[in-house]
């Protein structure tokens, strides 16, 4: 295919030339009826751009076929049969590609280390979660990736199970060996899931970590705004092979999608396919030298450390992205939370993640020297300021066995049944109605329907007190907690 095409960007292009005259929504038509403060901030160009995908960019019938070139040529790019645009975020896409696999209360095997977007598709779909343990590191308190043996175990155990979810990389880079996980699913006949919002990337580059395509997965999930270059909320799906129909993967997303999606998000996406295809090895390679460099740079100052080849062992990931830059902060003796608040505050520096013992940076091809100084600089002035920052109140981790939660009632029946909202101390031992998610990256140490243990919520708890956040919570400081009631 011709990928020096960008269809979207194209029509948005000609739409401009022709001068239309919208008698249509968007209501500011081409930024005429935008408030000048707003149009001094954004530029007019935002405006411009923003205009109706039907009866806009294309004509009422969508006949120049606009949107499906621009996804044909997405998915050639990179190695699907299918591919389709979201302006929601991968957390619709994650839903629409669950919801065209499993029905409610059908099973589907899901890694516990899921993010929050795929619990809400449980309690949306009323589907039947049968969990798969991550692989925990006990020494360093993070979970990477279920492995093979964990899911085939799972499907023994559940052989009506629909198929398998499985989240690579994760937030902190870490990789299933989704080739693996793939075979074994199909050995059953069912199809495999893949939540790759942090691997757009993958495909572009021979020394990253390999794709849930390439691998086959028979869907999977990706944010171009993560580490590609769209604008926020751009996703794709792509599918591959008979185990997922295609029409219905599409009417998935119809139920859940918007029907005013942003022609600037799929733009976002159109580029920057082109950009891939033109140059992205060129570009990708570039990120992981400076990555590279930046790595051994800051295991270079005292008392930080840069988390590789302990990620990447027996009972732990199978592979490892390097663009993602953790940094363990347990030589300076202090937290992530309050090492992020620190950086923000003193030297404008915004961390990708923070939790109780590290931060890390996401670094992307956008990336150059320049930031990387600030972000070496940065981590040199943390480190020596570190005094300042000691005797933050004590995250009480609980062990791997503590973390997992017994799952009473499905999530949905106990996110929509009748709840009440009591002290903290009264919720162990009861049915959570709520999501409790320290954010980012996202992950639910305690989903609706589970019984909350006294481990879980100490851990939560003092997270809280030592600078961690819980947004979902009805009550973000914990002081209270939903739970479910018998009717």
């Amino acid at each position: 295919m011709d990928h020096s095409r960008a269809p979207v960007l194209q029509a948005l292009a000609d739409y401009r030339q022709r001068g239309d005259i919208p008698f249509t929504p968007p209501g500011h038509k081409q930024a005429r009826g935008a408030d000048p403060r707003v149009r001094e901030v954004l530029g007019d160009g935002v405006f411009h751009s923003d205009v109706l995908a039907v009866s806009g960019l294309d004509d009422r019938r969508s006949t120049h076929g606009v949107l499906a070139e621009a996804q044909r040529l997405m998915a050639d790019a990179v190695r699907a049969e299918q591919t389709f645009f979201s302006t929601c975020g991968s957390s619709l896409s994650v839903k629409s590609a669950m919801l065209a696999v499993a029905g409610p209360h059908e099973k589907l095997i899901v890694g516990r280390d899921a993010h929050k977007s795929v619990i809400s598709g449980l309690i949306l779909s009323g589907v039947r979660p049968i969990w798969v343990e991550p692989q925990w590191d006990p020494d360093l308190h993070v979970a990477h990736p279920p492995s093979p043996e964990a899911v085939e175990d799972a499907f023994a155990e559940h052989p009506d199970a629909r198929g398998a979810l499985v989240t690579s990389p994760t937030p902190y880079g870490t990789c299933a060996d989704l080739r693996r996980i793939a075979g074994i699913c199909h050995a059953h006949g069912r199809p495999l899931i893949v939540d790759e919002a942090w691997g757009a990337h993958l495909p572009f580059h021979p020394d990253l970590p390999g794709w849930a395509m390439d691998a086959g997965a028979d869907v999977c999930v990706t944010s171009v705004h993560k580490m590609g270059a769209g604008l926020e909320q751009g996703s794709v799906f792509h599918q591959q092979g008979e185990l997922v129909d295609p029409a219905v993967l599409k009417a998935r997303e119809d139920l859940l999608g918007t029907t005013s999606p942003s022609v600037l998000l799929y733009a976002g996406l159109d580029g920057w396919r082109r950009q891939m295809v033109e140059r992205g090895e060129e570009l990708l390679g570039a990120a992981l030298k400076l990555a590279a460099e930046v790595r051994e740079r800051i295991e270079a100052i005292e008392g930080l450390h840069v988390t590789g080849a302990e990620f990447v062992a027996p009972g732990r990931a199978y592979d490892l992205d390097p663009l993602q830059v953790v940094v363990d902060l347990e030589g300076l003796g202090i937290s992530g939370y309050r090492a992020a608040d620190r950086l923000r505050e003193h030297r404008r520096v915004a961390m990708h993640l923070a939790d109780h013992r590290r931060v890390s940076a996401q670094l992307t091809f956008a990336d150059d020297s320049e930031t990387a100084e600030a972000l070496v600089d940065a981590l040199e002035d943390l480190a020596a300021h570190a005094g300042e920052l000691e005797g933050a109140p004590e995250v009480h981790v609980p062990s791997p066995g503590e973390l997992r939660l017994e799952l009473v009632h499905l999530p949905r029946d106990a996110f929509f049944g009748r709840t009440e909202q009591v002290p903290a101390e009264r919720a162990v031992g009861e049915i959570s109605a709520e999501m409790l998610t320290p954010y980012p990256p996202g992950i639910p140490a305690v989903l609706p329907g589970e019984r909350i243990e006294a481990p879980v919520l100490d851990y939560l708890r003092s997270g809280v007190r030592a600078g961690m956040v819980v947004p979902d919570a009805v009550d973000p400081s914990l002081e209270s907690v939903r739970i479910m009631v018998a009717k």
